[in-house]
């Protein structure tokens, strides 16, 4: 997904996702060390979504404080 995908999510949802892809990627680092991960740039793309999802919650708890 992209930023702007994560950005029209509210916290709580944000929050869910990143708990979502945090699983997602923990499944995939077992995939990947038993050897049943075909596509191993998954792992990248996940940990990319999960860096993405984490900066929008910044952005928006700073927005926050502001208010």
């Amino acid at each position: 997904m992209k930023a702007s995908e994560f950005r029209q999510l509210s916290v709580d949802e944000l929050n869910l996702k990143h708990k979502e892809m945090k699983e997602e990627l923990f499944n995939l680092r077992f995939q990947h060390e038993v050897g049943q991960l075909e596509n191993s740039s998954r792992l990248m793309h996940t940990k990319r979504d999960i860096a993405r999802i984490q900066t929008v919650i910044n952005e928006k708890n700073i927005e926050l404080r502001q208010l």
